[in-house]
């Protein structure tokens, strides 16, 4: 028997594309309502058309994680419309990729700029902390809840060209771990997910000798599918995961990374 989800509903935030949209279909699968936030409304108005096809219930809200008063805003819609908040996804992130230095010919001839510093921390730090203190009283009020968290390996790790994405993907994990503490004896666990390179729309545009980097870094051989980490989401927003908490659950093949 598989994950058994009915009558509960979630929030997966970035749910409109590639890793939350696959989240949010596993969810529905497994019999959840799932009310989608994303910034791409048509893509996730399309998305909540066909769980609504195919017998499922979705509802979507244009969502800006970065501004608490949206993420509020969204919290009371969801309730008004399903009555109740079991498990929240915070799935929604971005890149701004920059050296902190670029250096020519012994020269600083750039450098990371302010502005794609703080658009990284809004989303993918400050995003995580919003919709986490906007649900949150509903699920201790509930005595129940699963909030899975999206950091990275490069968190772990660290990665070249990667100083604001890594710092916010650390901070994730720092934030579960407090939050596990504070949450867990309410009836909430709160977990991380740290996916390895993962065939989306974010690494798309990447130049086919890197992605085949990547895949030799791989010991299974492959690039991550969006599946393999709705297949982890799942798991930890499930009743079968009720004893973890406050981990942080890499999902990367066995990724080795280096420079």
């Amino acid at each position: 028997m598989g994950i058994e989800l009915t009558n509960r509903v979630a929030i997966v935030t970035g749910g409109a594309n590639g890793i939350g949209r696959a989240t949010a279909q596993a969810l529905v699968r497994a019999g959840a309502a799932v009310s989608v936030w994303d910034m791409a409304e048509e893509a996730g108005r399309a998305l909540v058309a066909e769980i609504e096809a195919e017998g499922g219930k979705a509802v979507f809200f244009k969502v800006n994680v970065a501004s608490a008063g949206e993420v509020e805003e969204a919290v009371t819609a969801t309730l008004e419309k399903f009555g109740r908040i079991d498990i929240l996804i915070n799935n929604a992130g971005i890149t701004r990729d920059s050296q902190l230095l670029r250096i020519k010919d012994g020269e600083i001839v750039g450098k990371l700029s302010e502005a794609a510093f703080d658009a990284v921390i809004a989303v993918n730090l400050k995003g995580v902390y919003n919709c986490t203190q906007a649900v949150a009283p509903t699920m201790v009020r509930q005595r129940y809840g699963r909030i899975v968290n999206a950091a990275s390996v490069v968190a772990l790790h660290g990665n070249f060209g990667q100083t604001n994405y890594v710092a916010s993907k650390a901070g994730v994990i720092g934030m579960t771990k407090v939050w596990s503490r504070e949450l867990g004896k309410r009836g909430v666990t709160v977990n991380a997910i740290a996916p390895g390179f993962i065939a989306t729309e974010m690494t798309s545009g990447m130049p086919e000798k890197v992605l085949a980097a990547m895949v030799q870094s791989t010991p299974v051989g492959r690039i991550g599918l969006p599946q393999d980490i709705a297949n982890a989401y799942l798991y930890l927003a499930s009743d079968e995961a009720s004893f973890v908490n406050g981990t942080v659950l890499t999902v990367d093949g066995g990724l080795v990374l280096g420079t």
